[in-house]
């Protein structure tokens, strides 16, 4: 693949679309850390292709699923359940991955994930502050990676429910999306792919269907404050109630 300035918007365009084969992605994704330029163009073909995706009607959600997501949550015993709200909203897409048929599937299983968080994901009995919302993110497969708790003061825990395996130059980043408007915002970066507590940028209150996203970036975080690498997980949040 030839990287000049002039096929930058080209091939930006048909890396965030995903119509690039896994050897060219990963190529691009080599010559993003290294090229400032392609990086921006990444970012900035994100935030145009944003609008072809902010709309997800909602799915009947077989039992089949729940079953398979509850088999990949782990068991708890749990003090106190929050409870969750059971509607599905027409539910907004990021502006910040790679768009693929596999995303729009994962969005709708998000939802389902997220109503089963009351049976029994409790991570932390002795926390006095309780989150504001709560976010499963699935993989393009629809298989549970983590959870996400917002308390809406800045900071946001995320528990990982699998191993990611993650080259030494790189970096796993949390994201989410409060408004179009101000477009993916770094709520901070995984060390050594742990779970963690993040404090990130003053954002506003959490909402409902808010999305959150990992994506993996070069080591030290995204070069252009935006979403530059592929995705490893993503969910919407529902408001605990």
């Amino acid at each position: 693949m030839k990287f000049s300035p002039e096929n930058f918007p080209h091939i930006a365009d048909e890396y965030v679309l995903g119509l690039l084969g896994e050897a060219d992605m990963a190529e691009v994704e080599n010559e993003i850390e290294r090229n400032a330029a392609l990086a921006t163009a990444v970012a900035e073909a994100r935030e145009q292709f944003l609008p072809l995706d902010t709309n997800v009607d909602p799915a009947a959600v077989s039992p089949v699923l729940w079953e398979a997501i509850a088999t990949r949550l782990p068991e708890q015993a749990p003090k106190e359940a929050p409870s969750i709200a059971s509607v599905s909203p027409r539910v907004p897409m990021a502006g910040n991955d790679n768009p693929r048929s596999g995303w729009r599937a994962t969005a709708i299983s998000a939802i389902a994930a997220s109503l089963i968080l009351a049976v029994g994901l409790v991570w932390s009995v002795t926390r006095t502050v309780e989150p504001l919302v709560v976010a499963v993110l699935l993989n393009e497969a629809g298989e549970v990676q983590a959870v996400v708790e917002d308390f809406g003061n800045d900071t946001a825990s995320i528990r990982l429910l699998t191993d990611f395996a993650v080259p030494e130059d790189k970096t796993m980043q949390v994201w989410t999306l409060p408004s179009r408007e101000m477009g993916p915002m770094s709520l901070g970066l995984l060390e050594d792919a742990h779970s963690a507590r993040l404090s990130g940028s003053a954002l506003p209150r959490p909402q409902d269907a808010q999305l959150y996203e990992i994506t993996l970036e070069q080591a030290g975080g995204s070069p252009t404050g935006r979403p530059t690498g592929p995705i490893l997980a993503k969910g919407f949040a529902k408001l605990a109630r």
